[in-house]
């Protein structure tokens, strides 16, 4: 492969803060042309201002796009935004249900225009008909919904939500698959598609493990903390270090086997507590205990280099100071440090989707709101500077 694979390809992106951005960020870092469509104030992450966290991904969802200005309530800018859509290959967006077809501007009228046009939409929870349609949806509202919060946390506390926005970001990674494979039935079929992603749909497949303790118990079993969901798998837990925290799994009896001979402990390989998965399981204090006496005189990088030389499923539990220092993600250049005008130097991600013989695309910034407003519609809709200025005064843009 000798270019990014979507070269070629021009995107509107009408997405908001994590969800739609996200997949713009991948279609971009894929070699697209993603042109991100605000309104005259700017998207709700870019609103919330440079000195506020959310700079940092707002900074890092819109590196290597361009920004336009439409006012889609000015009939003038809808009408731009259908004349857009018969130039553009792809329109993405994650408003509220409803909100593009409200103003006109919606899948059927768009790609009437266009009949090679790639619609795609994220919502809490999809177009298709269903009683939760129209309800409006977040990444906290949805791993509440999807029954995340409900197996999060610990035995006898309260539900919790992870603090990773996963649900936003697992619907942005199945918004960007959603337009590439309706990309890829275009070269057969010459067809555009309207593509339906709900966030609901694409948070229930995690809970797989958790819905196979369900079926197998008959009912949901309590939190489990760090542990394994159906307590089934032991040692499964997080063990105090020296300097912190580590994770072991072991999943197979070889594992196991494997974490003896590391912890130099022949007595805890012949004991009966510990002969199955099955025993394990049922004494998983006793092998809590016994891991955990093992793991707290040393640290964690030591704990790592050990259990990595026996053959055991391990990890450190890094806080976000050693991920921005991760060796790892430095050696793929997963991360880049690039200069921000809030934060200074900062570690921005890069896209994970790789291709053996084409280096990741450069970072560039995210655009100034509008910045590529007249260039935009100059180019693609071959506006004039006067018609470009009568806009402006009418603020359609």
């Amino acid at each position: 492969m000798q270019s990014f694979p979507l070269e070629g390809i021009t995107v509107l992106d009408f997405g908001q803060v994590y969800n739609g951005p996200y997949c713009g960020f991948l279609l971009a870092q894929a070699g697209a042309r993603v042109i991100k469509v605000e309104s005259l104030i700017g998207e709700t992450l870019r609103g919330r201002g440079m000195a506020a966290s959310s700079a940092y991904p707002f900074a890092s969802l819109n590196a290597n796009k361009e920004s336009i200005t439409l006012n889609i309530k000015s009939a003038q800018a809808q009408q731009l935004i259908k004349d857009l859509a018969a130039q553009v290959d792809v329109v993405l967006e994650n408003f509220a249900p409803g909100t593009m077809a409200r103003y006109g501007i919606g899948a059927d009228v768009l790609r009437a225009i266009n009949p090679a046009l790639i619609y795609a939409s994220s919502t809490g929870y999809g177009n298709a008909p269903g009683p939760y349609r129209d309800f409006l949806g977040m990444d906290f509202t949805l791993q509440a919904m999807a029954g995340v919060m409900s197996i999060t946390g610990e035995e006898g506390g309260p539900p919790l939500k992870t603090a990773a926005a996963f649900a936003d970001f697992l619907a942005g990674t199945h918004l960007y698959a959603g337009i590439v494979s309706a990309l890829f039935g275009r070269e057969k079929t010459g067809e555009g598609a309207t593509v339906d992603i709900s966030m609901q749909d694409c948070v229930v497949p995690t809970l797989s493990t958790a819905l196979g303790s369900y079926y197998v118990a008959g009912e949901q079993q309590p939190r489990a903390g760090n542990r394994h969901p159906g307590k089934a798998l032991a040692p499964y837990n997080v063990y105090p270090a020296a300097d912190g925290y580590v994770a072991i799994i072991c999943i197979r009896e070889g594992h196991w086997r494997n974490l003896c001979t590391a912890m130099d402990n022949t007595e805890a390989r012949s004991d009966p507590r510990f002969a199955t998965m099955a025993d394990r399981s049922a004494n998983m204090d006793d092998v809590d205990e016994l891991v955990g006496s093992w793991t707290q005189g040393r640290s964690r990088a030591e704990i790592l280099q050990i259990t990595q030389q026996h053959g055991v499923i391990c990890s450190p539990v890094n806080d976000l100071a050693d991920v921005l220092d991760d060796p790892h993600l430095a050696a793929r250049g997963t991360l880049e440090k690039r200069r921000h005008a809030a934060f200074g130097e900062i570690s921005q991600f890069r896209t994970p989707l790789r291709f053996t013989d084409i280096e990741p695309m450069a970072l560039r910034d995210a655009p100034a709101l509008g910045e590529a407003t007249d260039t935009v519609l100059q180019e693609l809709l071959g506006l004039d500077e006067d018609t470009l200025a009568a806009l402006h005064r009418a603020e359609a843009i």
